[in-house]
């Protein structure tokens, strides 16, 4: 788990059972007793992979700039389509979890192939660029690069979509002193995913800008290794669960079962339709609705259903339960507020291409401290920090103080809206600090990189805002048998978001690069409108946070039965 991807508190999913007692930790059954030290090790083995991610990903624009001689129009794009495809990952490794291997299998194939990737990374700093061997550039330090790169991507979304779930294994939910450590468990984990991009902002990218890149990416491939050994030599500590069953079949059983009823109208009255009286597979019960009332058609009980009763609820594909139907519901309403969180991290990317090739011209200095541009990932990752301290010691307080009840603080929607809102006030700022650079560039003078730090500043804060409401929110709203699915959904965003980001800029290239101009984003930025491109951005974000608005205002949240 990376930038951007930062873990809410999330409690863990109900349903995998326990795989083989002789593989359990003891856990905490008291106050005095240490209990098991297996989510130490997940929170040290998250260290070290934060640090190796971020130790490729702070720097890899200027990477593909300067070594492998890349435009910047083109690196910004590799870089986001690269970006784009870590966070898409996640989704297929959750899926895999949830169906075939667990979290602990998916985890160490998952290394294994991370491990191969950093391999690759690393080697291609020692290759030639224009490396030929018989006649082909196979084996060139670009496809080399890229290879590597790509299975990067894999590794990491395996590890990601794994590894905070797995975690959450470790501790006894029917314990209360458990429940109450799964807490801090949890706390801890967000401050270890914060720790890679401050290493690697202040010590792997000046290794590679100053000393070399091959040392700079070896350090993060180390990083991986120690984590590989660590995880595996710690397996006698861990419990480990295996899946019970497919969670994507019940979603489709809903909307086979309401195809083959297409004809029939649904009762007035819900408690007509189909529901057990008991828990099934220990997941609760979900309050009816209204919405998508063609999806209520796969609960109707007909004559020919009365057979189906007396199977296990939720196998057959002719009889669903409410709760199966509500639990495709709440997918279809999650979709509308999923789709602007794309626009949101297409925005949320540029702290990855354009922000760094915008501080690379200018003064890279801040009172005389050598700050590259790369380096300023580290700063943001501080105002994170600043801005979670400023919203439980500032924010929430005063808007309970406010609140009628004086228990009320901003909601998941209302963060998340919030988070929308500065996303476009950073990028106004970075657009404004654009237009000072190019003003300064005319005369000949040269701006300092520590006007970069209010963007970053309020970008830190849409960060905190939307991205850890939203892994809040969907984890919260997601049916129980799809928790960790729901939460690589949420930031599948984020790889969508890149996708969308490499789109713009093909658009920008397109419209605006002639015979006569050089384009918005062209190799020197002082011929081009990097401004005109924020502003853009800024007026996209803020169109976004319109539509959301009315999205969340109509939003219905789950109900659950007791």
């Amino acid at each position: 788990m990376e930038r951007g991807e930062r873990a809410p508190l999330l409690p863990e999913s109900h349903g995998p059972k326990v795989e083989d007692d002789s593989l359990q930790a003891p856990l905490l059954k008291d106050k005095k007793r240490s209990g098991s030290k297996a989510p130490a090790v997940v929170l040290g083995f998250e260290c070290l992979e934060s640090t190796a991610f971020s130790g490729i990903s702070s720097n890899l624009v200027v990477y593909l700039e300067t070594v492998l001689h890349g435009s910047n129009l083109a690196s910004a794009s590799k870089v986001t389509t690269w970006f784009g495809t870590s966070y898409l990952t996640p989704i297929f490794g959750a899926i895999i979890a949830d169906t075939f291997l667990g979290n602990y299998n998916t985890i160490l194939v998952s290394l294994a192939v991370y491990l191969l990737g950093m391999m690759f990374v690393t080697f291609s700093a020692f290759l030639p660029t224009a490396a030929v061997i018989g006649g082909s550039s196979v084996f060139g330090a670009q496809t080399v690069a890229f290879v590597g790169l790509y299975l990067v991507a894999i590794g990491s979304g395996g590890v990601r979509s794994s590894l905070l779930p797995f975690g959450a294994e470790q501790f006894d939910d029917d314990n209360p002193t458990d429940r109450e450590s799964k807490g801090s468990f949890f706390s801890w984990f967000y401050l270890c995913v914060d720790f890679g991009p401050i290493v690697s902002g202040l010590f792997i990218v000046w290794i590679q800008n100053n000393v070399s890149w091959g040392l700079g990416f070896g350090i993060s491939t180390v990083c991986i290794a120690l984590a590989f050994g660590a995880f595996v030599l710690a397996t006698p500590m861990y419990k480990r669960r295996m899946p019970t069953g497919t969670p994507l079949k019940r979603l489709s059983q809903v909307a086979v079962a309401a195809c083959r009823k297409i004809t029939l109208k649904v009762p007035a009255d819900a408690g007509m339709l189909y529901e057990v009286s008991d828990k099934v597979d220990n997941q609760p019960k979900i309050e009816h609705t209204g919405e998508f009332s063609f999806l209520d058609k796969a609960a109707i009980i007909t004559e020919s259903d009365f057979e189906e009763i007396t199977e296990e609820a939720g196998s057959s594909w002719k009889l669903c339960t409410v709760t199966q139907v509500e639990e495709l519901k709440i997918l279809l309403r999650l979709l509308p507020i999923w789709a602007t969180s794309i626009i949101m991290s297409s925005a949320y990317a540029q702290m990855n291409t354009t922000f760094i090739q915008q501080g690379s011209v200018m003064n890279m200095s801040i009172l005389s401290v050598s700050v590259p541009a790369a380096s300023m990932g580290s700063f943001e990752v501080t105002c994170v920090l600043t801005w979670v301290l400023l919203y439980s010691k500032v924010i929430a307080p005063a808007v309970r103080s406010l609140s009628s009840n004086g228990d009320g603080e901003p909601s998941q929607l209302q963060r998340m809206g919030a988070g929308r809102l500065l996303m476009a006030l950073a990028m106004a700022v970075s657009a404004l600090v654009e237009m000072k650079r190019l003003d300064s560039a005319a005369r000949g003078e040269q701006i300092t990189i520590a006007w970069q730090l209010p963007q970053y500043f309020f970008l830190a804060g849409a960060e905190v805002f939307c991205y850890i409401a939203q892994l809040e929110f969907f984890y919260a709203e997601a049916p129980d048998t799809m928790k960790s699915t729901c939460t690589s959904l949420a930031l599948l965003t984020i790889a969508l978001g890149s996708y969308l980001s490499s789109f713009i800029y093909a658009i920008v290239a397109a419209f605006t690069a002639t015979a006569d101009s050089p384009g918005w984003i062209c190799d020197d930025l002082n011929q081009g409108h990097l401004d005109y491109f924020f502003w853009t951005m800024a007026a996209m974000c803020t169109l976004n946070f319109v539509v959301y608005s009315g999205f969340a205002k109509n939003y219905k949240l789950k109900t659950v039965l007791s």
